[in-house]
């Protein structure tokens, strides 16, 4: 008999227990005394339970925070891809011939891997101011005059040359700037360039550990990406060399 007491005492308090906690059987909450419009449990569509319960928590979460995380992290590099479209796009004063507006085989060269470029091209075009025109104490006075009509002329030069590409025509707009020519150092793409016949190596030195070269280059006698270890010495407070390949000076 008290087994059966006991558990009508349970079910009895226990939708009072719930009715105090709100509606989370409905994926709602409520604060204070029943939900919805009428003091008993709704669905939370429409009701003021619903309302409370969206005052009280995201439920876009975590979606709208993924969301912002993205784009911090994808935002820095929205301007990187910008530039590079810019000097894309860009055509330098070394694709026009010294002082005129006479496209060289390299500047139309330029012009015909914009026109090719899929699903269609950018019909925005830029070019650097005529810094190939010299200044002499003869026409300072008016140089300025003279490298604006030279970047109209090798602006129309462009747009007639680009009038002749395969496709529908494409009306292009010409804009000049004056950022620097982007450049590097040529001897260090040419020593990547010939370091490709003997595959690619590098050197890193670190405290105490000295490593000569990675990646197993000719001569090696060992596949690439093995190393191994002298066995001059295997304790960290002493040098120990560790390599694959010849070490680069």
């Amino acid at each position: 008999m008290n087994r059966f007491l006991r558990a009508a005492a349970v079910a009895a308090i226990l939708p009072l227990g719930l009715a105090s906690a709100g509606c989370h059987s409905t994926g709602t909450s409520c604060a204070g005394g029943g939900c919805g419009t009428g003091g008993g449990h709704g669905n939370g569509s429409g009701s003021a339970c619903g309302d409370k319960y969206r005052n009280c928590v995201d439920v876009a979460w975590p979606e709208r925070y993924n969301y912002a995380a993205r784009q911090a992290v994808v935002a820095p590099f929205a301007q990187q891809v910008a530039n590079g479209h810019f000097l894309h796009q860009s055509l330098w004063n070394f694709y026009f011939e010294p002082g005129t507006d006479k496209l060289t085989p390299g500047g139309m060269e330029k012009l015909d891997s914009v026109a090719r470029t899929t699903p269609s091209p950018d019909p925005r075009l830029y070019i650097q101011t005529a810094h190939d025109l010299g200044v002499t104490p003869d026409n300072q006075d008016k140089a300025g005059a003279l490298r604006n009509e030279l970047n109209g002329k090798r602006a129309m030069a462009i747009k007639r040359y680009m009038a002749t590409q395969f496709g529908p025509a494409i009306e292009y707009e010409v804009y000049v700037h004056d950022a620097p020519v982007p450049s590097i150092y040529s001897a260090f793409a040419a020593a990547a360039y010939r370091g490709q016949l003997s595959g690619y190596q590098g050197g890193l030195t670190a405290g105490s550990i000295g490593i000569g070269s990675v990646g197993g280059g000719s001569g090696s006698g060992l596949p690439a990406g093995n190393s191994r270890t002298s066995s001059s010495s295997t304790n960290m407070n002493t040098n120990t060399t560790v390599t694959g390949g010849s070490p680069v000076p």
